[in-house]
């Protein structure tokens, strides 16, 4: 039964996104308009009886048909595909310049080999390969971000400090008068172990993801010599573009893996004010 009206909800919530789209439509707005303006004319109520009769059918044919319903869900993946290159581009500008330079350059690369496809192999459409370097780049784009950020982190990481406060709490516990102290300085023990374990991911996921960069540009750089010598588009076909896919999702799904580790750290630079290193701080 929960699944059911969980199902049920889905529907109505489904339908509704296009029964709000279809308010919005100018040609509903300019028709009300219409029918309110001859009212006020006529001095009588009939067009607005009209103009209810007809918004009802409106509503109930218009957010029904299949092909409104499509070019709803387009203006969606339009809206959304706008909104992912605006938030994109924002992220770009708070790179060092440093940064924007080796993602400009990438970007020229993409270009350059799809451009060098067509020149020297004479074909007029673009391989789905060569369509999907645009989202290697948007790859590369936001793990250089995660980069950043992570290693920012570690530069904020004063390692022997903490280690110092775990002695000092291994000798406060062993030296607790009572029971209870004993117990807190325990507690924080293991509260810096754990911090000290974290350092350890973040450093790791550090190094992962600067791998991952450097295999990206490589990969772009030799596409870029390849496509060069290439004469006909079935020698294309040859390279290997899903080990590079299969790296990315492996490198993301590591990242998602050590997040808690991250949120902590985010949760502790918030609490010492250290607002530069949270994510978007730049932005």
């Amino acid at each position: 039964m929960a699944d059911l009206a969980k199902f049920q909800q889905e529907i109505t919530r489904f339908n509704s996104s296009y029964a709000k789209e279809a308010v919005k439509e100018p040609v509903n707005f300019w028709g009300l308009a219409g029918f309110a303006v001859a009212a006020a004319y006529t001095q009588s109520i009939i067009p607005l009886l009209i103009a209810l009769i007809f918004e009802i059918a409106y509503m109930f044919i218009l957010p029904n048909l299949p092909a409104y319903r499509q070019l709803v869900d387009r203006r969606e993946k339009e809206r959304r595909l706008s909104l992912n290159k605006s938030n994109r581009e924002k992220l770009i500008k708070s790179y060092t310049p440093r940064e924007r330079e080796a993602v400009d350059y990438l970007n020229w690369q993409k270009k350059n080999i799809q451009e060098n496809y067509k020149k020297f192999t004479g074909a007029r459409e673009l391989p789905s390969n060569l369509h999907m370097l645009h989202q290697r780049w948007e790859d590369f784009v936001d793990l250089l971000d995660v980069y950043r950020r992570r290693k920012q982190h570690l530069k904020s990481i004063n390692r022997q400090a903490v280690h110092n406060q775990l002695a000092q709490a291994f000798r406060a516990a062993e030296n607790a008068g009572d029971e209870k102290t004993r117990r807190v300085q325990l507690t924080n023990v293991e509260i810096l172990k754990r911090r000290l374990a974290s350092f350890d991911e973040l450093e790791r996921s550090v190094k992962l993801v600067e791998g991952q960069l450097q295999s990206i540009e490589n990969f772009f750089g030799y596409l870029n010599d390849e496509i060069v010598t290439m004469s006909t588009p079935e020698k294309f076909s040859l390279l290997d573009f899903e080990q590079l896919s299969d790296s990315i999702a492996m490198t993301k799904q590591m990242l998602d893996a050590t997040s808690d580790s991250v949120g902590a750290l985010d949760s502790y630079n918030r609490e010492m004010g250290n607002y530069e290193l949270l994510p978007h701080s730049n932005s």
